[in-house]
């Protein structure tokens, strides 16, 4: 399945996520840490999520599905264990334009979630396209254990020194040369230290 990887801003969006076990509790994490609103419905809402709704942080509702859960929604995240219901979710979100992941057909979805590495405010998505996400997960991990903590860091120089740039008015040519040039050498300097990649 081809994707389109995007960085969307989840601010003053909201998501209904139908389900209330474990890939509910993940995706809602993962959107709270992005700053989107959330809807949970489910018949069952697991402690976990209660807990993480204390102080109540986010809107909850314990009952089926209806159709309308989804208003105003921007996105919805079919996390039941009845397919039957998932795939009410998705004809009901595809009836109002709204974006849908199916968590136990992602392929059926209209996008899937990668598997996140973040280093302060660089961030590496892993994604495999929903075709098996544990191996999304399983690079990431690899990959996690080469970019250390040292190139957040590194992001917070380059982008001061981007930010100086935009302020002096420079020609955006001249910017990406000398931001091009001063990463590829604080990068170098970096990957010295570190063991090579096997």
């Amino acid at each position: 399945m081809s994707t389109l990887a995007l960085n969307i801003r989840m601010t003053d969006r909201l998501t209904v996520i139908i389900g209330g076990g474990a890939v509910a509790l993940r995706k809602l994490r993962t959107l709270r840490a992005a700053g989107g609103q959330v809807r949970v419905v489910a018949m069952d809402i697991c402690p976990e999520i209660i807990e993480l709704n204390e102080p109540e942080t986010f809107l909850m509702r314990v009952g089926s599905y209806t159709s309308a859960d989804l208003d105003h929604a921007f996105l919805v995240i079919a996390a039941t264990d009845n397919p039957l219901v998932n795939r009410q979710v998705l004809a009901d979100a595809h009836e109002r334009g709204i974006l849908a992941v199916i968590a136990d057909d992602p392929a059926a979805g209209d996008c899937t979630f990668p598997a996140l590495l973040h280093r302060g405010d660089l961030e590496v998505a892993v994604s495999t396209s929903g075709r098996c996400p544990t191996f999304a997960v399983d690079v990431r991990d690899y990959i996690a254990r080469y970019v250390g903590s040292d190139f957040g860091a590194l992001l917070e120089q380059l982008a001061a020194e981007r930010e100086k740039l935009l302020t002096n008015a420079s020609p955006s040519t001249y910017n990406a040369q000398v931001l091009r040039s001063l990463a590829g050498r604080l990068l170098a300097e970096l990957t010295e230290r570190k063991e090579p990649l096997p």
